[in-house]
């Protein structure tokens, strides 16, 4: 090889060397972002919850009594429970707009069977919210219909049935068995409360140690490949589906131990809140990602917020920019930008 050609080819290796080092260089960058948003993602939540706590604490030392963290807790009871089952839902990259309306059905069945059942009203108050999700998921697999547009139909149905059963009136309950079990406190700490946890940490252990969580995972983050790896997504859909609409049953009996009455009205709203929370703990609305304990956080971000804008005396329209822009927030911070390809 002569002299002439080793000085033609030191500059083509050269520009491969430079082009290699700039594509390593730009690799590494990108690595630090998504590191630097996963931390974001992760963190946010807990600054969040932290960050308000704080501001209200400063704001209306009563914030911070006793009495008030009670309240706040028995404001998450109801809140927490429908959303553990919307998590699931959400995981699977599915949607439900109905859970308010099941919970308002929940109540009135309760309502209406305990001064002859007492605390045994819960089992045809869960029987109907059991049935009701049934019936959403089977509409929405077997009918091949989104979920989005299945559960906001069934909203509209599920309180009409309300209507009819209660010809909007209120149905007072004081029943004290049914009230004492549900709604009453022993030691101090609400029962409702200890049910809520007690659901939370059966929900977290279904999502995190079997096989159905593990299969809710996997549809969520894609239906095509969790089907082709052998897991019967159908039943899957339908399952979240039930389970959800089993929380919205207890939810419904806790709400009426907690408000004493069933209305026309109850839960009505519920389900946006819940989605909200869902998402503000950093669920993503994408699927295949998030936790029961991020709903956990997310349901005392959204009570807290609300509870502590009241002690301050903010205006309620006020309340609703606050929550919207909370709202908008943790979705732009949670999102899966990378499982979208066209914003719509």
């Amino acid at each position: 090889m002569t002299t002439d050609t080793l000085k033609e080819e030191d500059p083509k290796a050269r520009d491969l060397a430079k082009s290699k080092q700039m594509a390593s260089a730009v690799k590494s960058q990108q690595a630090a972002r998504r590191r630097s948003m996963g931390m974001v993602k992760n963190y946010f939540p807990i600054a969040l919850l932290a960050l308000l706590c704080i501001a209200f604490a400063l704001m209306n030392h009563r914030f911070v009594t006793l009495s008030n963290l009670v309240t706040v807790l028995q404001q998450t009871v109801t809140l927490l429970v429908v959303a553990l089952g919307l998590t699931f839902v959400i995981i699977a990259g599915s949607i439900d707009l109905s859970v308010g309306s099941i919970v308002g059905m929940a109540t009135v069945v309760a309502a209406m069977t305990a001064p002859s059942l007492g605390a045994l009203a819960i089992i045809p108050a869960c029987a109907v919210g059991l049935l009701a999700g049934t019936i959403n998921g089977f509409v929405f697999v077997k009918g091949k219909v989104p979920s989005f547009i299945v559960t906001l139909g069934a909203m509209v149905v599920y309180r009409g049935i309300i209507l009819i059963f209660t010809s909007g009136t209120t149905i007072s309950i004081d029943d004290e068995r049914f009230v004492n079990a549900f709604g009453g406190n022993s030691l101090g700490v609400p029962h409702s409360v200890v049910i809520a946890v007690v659901l939370t940490v059966v929900c977290l252990l279904i999502l995190d140690t079997t096989v159905f969580g593990r299969e809710v995972r996997a549809v969520g983050g894609g239906e095509r490949v969790a089907a082709l790896t052998g897991i019967r997504v159908e039943r899957v859909k339908i399952g979240i589906y039930m389970l959800l609409g089993l929380l919205a049953g207890v939810a419904g009996v806790l709400n009426g131990a907690w408000s004493m009455a069933a209305t026309a009205q109850m839960g009505t709203g519920l389900e946006l809140d819940a989605i909200g929370a869902v998402v503000v703990g950093g669920t993503p609305l994408t699927g295949g990602q998030g936790s029961v304990l991020r709903t956990v956080l997310g349901c005392l971000i959204m009570v807290i917020l609300s509870n502590g804008m009241d002690m301050v005396g903010l205006d309620p329209y006020i309340q609703n920019i606050a929550k919207g822009v909370v709202l908008v927030a943790a979705v732009f911070v949670t999102i899966d930008r990378s499982k979208i390809s066209v914003m719509k």
